[in-house]
């Protein structure tokens, strides 16, 4: 049977559309808040929620969701409060929730009791930065018995062997590093991805996403041409900080309306 994300993307693809996947962090604004900002993201035109998972040491990330991941902290948020975010937001959304988290509180918790919970409570799937391919057996194999997609990483500097087997057992979708760093809004040259995104293709059919750097219409529009999908956090999270919700969703509205006119089938 079809997951949610897989019948999002299933969708997106029949539809000759774009997914737009949104990173939000939990609890950076407060749990209620946070629902609250993954209902009117849903709304403004997200199709998949990157729902962060607050860590003291967040190494893939910038500045922006550095600070927001110590908001989160500072505010209370647990392993166990992100379970009940996830479940309160089951009651009201279909939308596929993705966390991405690091290695630390998973293997604190236990990484089956962990997949096995996360899932129960409505995720659909995990991506965690911290850990590489060669390391986390272990971890994917938990996902996959508990029946979570487990979200592998392509980059610029990935070789032909290691994407091979990086892309051999995906599923739900790729992750695409558009740059050799860290998140966050900055000028990239989406081509060096796309010319991966493209190598990708020739080795397996699970979705592309591609994400870092994305942060208005015209980049999204860009990174989306070897890609089924963009994804876009420290340009919203950065707004949502600064208190200016309607920014934030104005942002997604405008880049769901830039992909949409750019790559929707009556414009192939």
């Amino acid at each position: 049977m079809s997951t949610r994300l897989e019948k999002k993307m299933e969708a997106r693809r029949q539809a000759g559309r774009k997914a737009l996947f949104i990173y939000i962090t939990a609890g950076a604004t407060g749990l209620e808040e946070t629902a609250e900002t993954v209902l009117e993201a849903e709304k403004a035109g997200a199709d998949v929620i990157e729902l962060g998972l607050p860590f003291s040491d967040p190494m893939a990330d910038g500045p922006v969701i550095q600070a927001a991941s110590v908001s989160a902290l500072r505010n209370g948020m647990t392993t166990e409060k992100e379970l009940e975010l996830v479940r309160k937001l089951r009651t009201r959304t279909d939308i596929p929730l993705i966390g991405m988290g690091y290695i630390n509180p998973m293997l604190h918790y236990g990484f089956e009791q962990y997949a096995r919970d996360f899932r129960a409570a409505g995720l659909d799937g995990l991506i965690v930065p911290d850990v590489p391919h060669e390391e986390s057996a272990e971890l994917r194999a938990a996902c996959e018995k508990a029946g979570l997609h487990y979200a592998e990483f392509i980059t610029p500097g990935t070789t032909e062997a290691r994407m091979e087997k990086t892309c051999a057992g995906a599923t739900g979708f790729i992750y695409c590093v558009s740059n050799n760093g860290v998140t966050g809004v900055k000028s990239v040259d989406y081509s060096v991805i796309g010319k991966v995104c493209d190598r990708a293709r020739r080795l397996t059919n699970t979705p592309l996403a591609v994400g870092f750097g994305i942060g208005s219409p015209e980049a999204a529009v860009e990174a989306a041409k070897h890609a089924d999908a963009v994804i876009c956090g420290s340009a919203v999270v950065s707004r949502l900080q600064e208190g200016k919700k309607e920014e934030a969703f104005a942002l997604i509205h405008d880049m769901r309306e830039a992909l949409d006119a750019a790559y929707g089938k009556e414009n192939a």
